[in-house]
């Protein structure tokens, strides 16, 4: 292995290869590890491939501690693709520090953001909007201040969808409500959720995305990107994107960051309500995120930020970045664009034109083609089962 301190990657799904691109362009020494077979382990730049226990296990923290002692991978840097890995780290703090460089916040820092009743209540504390939202102390909607639909959700999202199987529950009608609060009541209790108002889907209100490298709240680069599409085809995954500028978006995050004194890098959602005509809160990812690559590919280097913040290297870090550009998730943006054009959702011409170059591709490279076959392989192999 490289004598040079390297950074292993925690994931090697679509973020994690881009990751794997950024740090291996740079001449970062790069593991991966995964649950299962990933198509970062493949990329030309992944130097080893290590499977995992669960994320969620702590037979996950023992494996990196076993990873840094017997494959001396020990002062690498800690690059988490999920927040399951994030909490697991927060969790084991001091145990991963002995082995390990990692941005992962303090426990106490991260529930400011996990527990998504204090989330709200710092972003009120900084005006800062989001749903109007309702915190039920019983299944009883005599008084319920809030207008159909509403959306139900875990005030501890992970912990939410380990009980439900799910990450949350739609209601159009008080009827409806009263049956999931008095379901949520006996298996969880009503005080692990919360209801909010759903932000109305005119088709034009997509996912702004804020993402900043921040050191105690104060931003040192920034980057908005935008989802064009997305599977489901509201509140889903992104599979085509651009780079945009959001002068509201970035005044509302960079306050919010600022009061949550937050180090790393983060993803701020926003969802712009057109009644409101105001963009609201979503929720904060303390990490990177799956199209992370856009921000690359628009001069925002985040991994190359955390390996150089954390082994003292300065970073140059630009106060400004390509707009305009847009990125796709082939596979997926193919297969859901089709669906959508078959429902009259996307017009044919619609989705003819987005695809004009030029379009940063999330796994294809002719630089690192390998990832695009094996990603290939997976979903043919995949769909042969079903």
């Amino acid at each position: 292995m490289n004598d040079k301190p390297g950074a292993i990657i925690i994931e090697g799904h679509v973020q994690g290869l881009s990751n794997t691109r950024s740090l291996g362009e740079a001449g970062i020494p790069v593991v991966v590890v995964d649950r299962h077979n990933c198509i970062a382990r493949h990329s030309k730049y992944c130097t080893a491939f290590y499977q995992c226990p669960d994320f969620k296990s702590e037979e996950f923290v023992d494996f990196l501690v076993d990873l840094a002692e017997n494959k001396n991978l020990k002062e690498w840097v800690l690059i988490p693709s999920n927040d399951h890995i994030v909490f697991n780290l927060s969790q084991n703090l001091e145990k991963i520090s002995k082995h390990f460089k990692s941005l992962a916040p303090p426990p106490g820092e991260l529930l400011n953001i996990y527990n998504k009743q204090k989330l709200l209540e710092n972003a009120e504390s900084v005006n800062v909007p989001f749903p109007k939202t309702w915190f039920p102390g019983a299944a009883d909607l005599k008084d319920f201040p809030l207008k159909f639909p509403v959306i139900t959700k875990g005030k501890f999202g992970l912990t939410f969808y380990k009980t439900f199987g799910r990450k949350v529950f739609f209601a159009e009608n008080a009827g409806q409500l009263q049956e999931q609060l008095e379901m949520i009541a006996e298996k969880a209790g009503l005080k692990t959720v919360f209801v909010q108002e759903i932000i109305p889907d005119v088709g034009t209100n997509k996912t702004i995305s804020y993402t900043a490298f921040s050191v105690d709240g104060k931003i040192k680069t920034h980057w908005i990107g935008q989802k064009l599409r997305e599977h489901p085809w509201t509140f889903g995954t992104a599979t085509f994107t651009e780079s945009i500028i959001n002068e509201k978006v970035q005044a509302y995050s960079e306050k919010l960051l600022q009061k949550l004194k937050y180090t790393g890098v983060s993803e701020v959602e926003f969802l712009y309500h057109p009644e409101e005509k105001e963009y609201m809160l979503i929720e904060i990812n303390p990490r990177t995120w799956l199209w992370v690559g856009l921000a690359k590919a628009c001069g925002i280097n985040y991994a190359l930020y955390i390996y150089n913040y954390l082994n003292g290297i300065a970073s140059d870090y630009p106060d400004a970045y390509k707009v305009g550009l847009r990125w796709r998730n082939f596979w997926t943006d193919t297969v859901y664009s089709m669906m959508a054009i078959a429902k009259g959702k996307l017009s044919p011409g619609e989705y003819r034109r987005s695809l004009k170059p030029p379009v940063v591709h999330a796994v294809r490279s002719k630089d690192d083609p390998r990832p695009f076959r094996a990603m290939t392989r997976m979903l043919l192999s995949l769909a042969a089962r079903r």
